[in-house]
């Protein structure tokens, strides 16, 4: 070898070793905490955000969310409609499951048929396809009930998972949560996307890292591993980001926003987000549970609904409990989502006289008593807030015992129907009003159709009105439908409407990252200096 090779060679492998120190400095680690754990590893159970917002990273749809919460291209790279109920999808070539599988066209059609089992509550991201066929091996057709203007939208959690691996661990079953099942998917995770889940320690700690055989890791960020904890106590969270134990929490305690944004070490990015808070009431049992009332179902009462309304002091809980960062709603949606209508939004004010009224009309003059079960980890200042209510209707004469508990047992009572009343804040993963319509207010089928109405409401004009917004493609009349339907669960009070949460996120000031109204955080679109 002359001199000149032995010197090119040696520069070259300088250049080599400098390449690699300087991935390997750019590299980062993402330290995440925030209140609520997981429920579950499997992508077909749980319709829980912040589930949905780990699993996001390892599991993939056909679609997923550009920065403006526009659907572009996943694991599939072109839709083309054949007819208006026909939509043909071309697979992405070359993309491998984490176990080193490749995707392909009968990995689609399992994963319709698992989330679609009654078992699991994700079945809202398939609504109105009634068949998918396989044309070969990286193209399928979406035969649709009717035409489905939402298609994009939902299935970017239709996540898709391996038929070999599921079959081959006796997990092509989805996980029975409700019934406290466990299987080999609800604890192990092969996606395709961007991060490996390498280990779940309930309460503790999840972990991932870099998937290097992503297809799409050259926009990947420089986050190479993420750990996010959870942790339930306020002061426990503030205090590890402080500290620098953490990088970001993502849930704030109301109280502390003012002091962290004068925190040099730190950063505040504010945002809203798409979830309303509100209480749901059992409008099906004609025995109320756990209730002194014998024989009936105030909730079925009209007037008792709308005196549980008019109770509320939602200006005080804005004010008091969430520190302004809030605001009082009439309707299930948030700003930010198709539907909303400000002028539908109008908050009630309260009046205890008139709602004393109208429970004296409906045989109650004395009040009555009924259960309150609500998390007390998962929503800004959830146990709060039903403190709050508690007080509120004790001004009428109704007694409310309060029951809270951690988000996943809480969520199996709500799934088993073994409650009179709940809390929940349903988060609009497709930014479209239908979803929270059809998921909390249609009347409940084996399927899609009320698939989160655990409360058991059914009202034939809201039945009449969902469906017929399915398969509308002219925009303003399906916005009309969708603003009737929003005025017909105000108007009738099927729920109590709460609050839409505002959301600020905390973090390091070397910490970069979009904030997502549907509160998922996404790691492809973070850095770490």
């Amino acid at each position: 070898m002359t001199l000149k090779l032995a010197l090119k060679g040696a520069a070259v492998a300088v250049a080599l070793l400098t390449g690699l120190a300087l991935s390997s400095a750019q590299a980062a680690t993402l330290r995440w905490a925030a209140q609520n754990d997981i429920l579950t590893l499997d992508p077909h159970s749980q319709n829980h955000a912040t589930t949905n917002a780990i699993l996001q990273h390892a599991y993939e749809g056909l679609t997923r969310y550009n920065t403006k919460y526009e659907p572009e291209p996943a694991l599939a790279t072109k839709w083309t409609n054949i007819s208006p109920t026909q939509v043909r999808f071309e697979l992405r070539r070359g993309v491998k499951f984490h176990d080193g599988s490749p995707f392909v066209a009968d990995d689609v059609i399992f994963s319709f048929g698992r989330i679609k089992q009654p078992q699991g509550t994700m079945s809202i991201y398939v609504a109105g396809i009634a068949d998918i066929k396989k044309i070969d091996d990286h193209t399928v057709d979406f035969i649709l009930a009717g035409p489905n203007p939402l298609l994009l939208r939902n299935i970017g959690d239709f996540f898709i998972m391996s038929k070999a691996w599921a079959e081959k661990n006796k997990t092509a079953n989805v996980q029975d949560y409700k019934a406290k099942e466990e299987n080999y998917a609800s604890r192990n995770v092969n996606g395709t996307g961007g991060y490996k889940i390498t280990s779940w320690t309930p309460d503790q700690r999840v972990t991932m890292t870099a998937n290097a055989d992503w297809w799409d890791k050259a926009n990947a960020s420089n986050v190479a591993e993420v750990l996010y904890t959870p942790i339930k106590a306020d002061s426990t969270r503030i205090a590890a980001l402080l500290s620098g134990d953490v990088d970001m929490v993502t849930d704030l305690p109301t109280q502390d926003v003012t002091r962290l944004r004068g925190d040099s070490k730190l950063k505040i990015v504010d945002g809203h987000e798409v979830r309303t808070i509100f209480i749901a009431l059992d409008q099906h049992n004609n025995e109320l549970k756990y209730s002194n009332v014998k024989g009936k179902n105030p909730f079925k009462d009209k007037r008792v609904r709308e005196a549980l309304n008019i109770a509320v002091d939602r200006e005080a809980i804005k004010r008091a409990t969430m520190r302004g960062l809030s605001l009082p709603a009439a309707i299930l949606v948030a700003p930010g989502v198709n539907g909303h209508s400000p002028e539908l939004d109008a908050a009630i004010k309260p009046d205890a006289e008139r709602a004393k009224k109208l429970l004296a009309e409906a045989g109650y003059p004395n009040g009555f008593e009924f259960q309150l079960n609500c998390p007390n980890n998962r929503y800004v200042n959830d146990e709060e807030i039903c403190q709050n209510l508690v007080s509120m209707w004790a001004r009428i004469g109704v007694k409310t015992k309060l029951a809270t508990e951690g988000m996943a047992t809480f969520i199996q009572k709500v799934q088993n129907f073994d409650t009179s009343a709940y809390l929940l804040g349903w988060g609009v993963a497709t930014f479209d009003a239908q979803y929270s319509l059809q998921s909390l207010a249609r009347t409940r089928t084996s399927g899609a159709d009320g698939n989160f109405n655990f409360s058991r409401i059914s009202d034939a004009q809201v039945d009449k009105l969902v469906d017929a917004m399915k398969t509308e493609t002219d925009v303003a009349k399906r916005n009309a439908l969708i603003k009737e339907a929003l005025q017909r669960t105000r108007d009738e009070f099927l729920f109590v409407p709460l609050h839409h949460q505002l959301r600020p996120w905390a973090m390091k000031t070397n910490v970069t990252t979009l904030h997502r109204a549907d509160d998922r955080p996404a790691a492809r679109f973070t850095n770490v200096k």
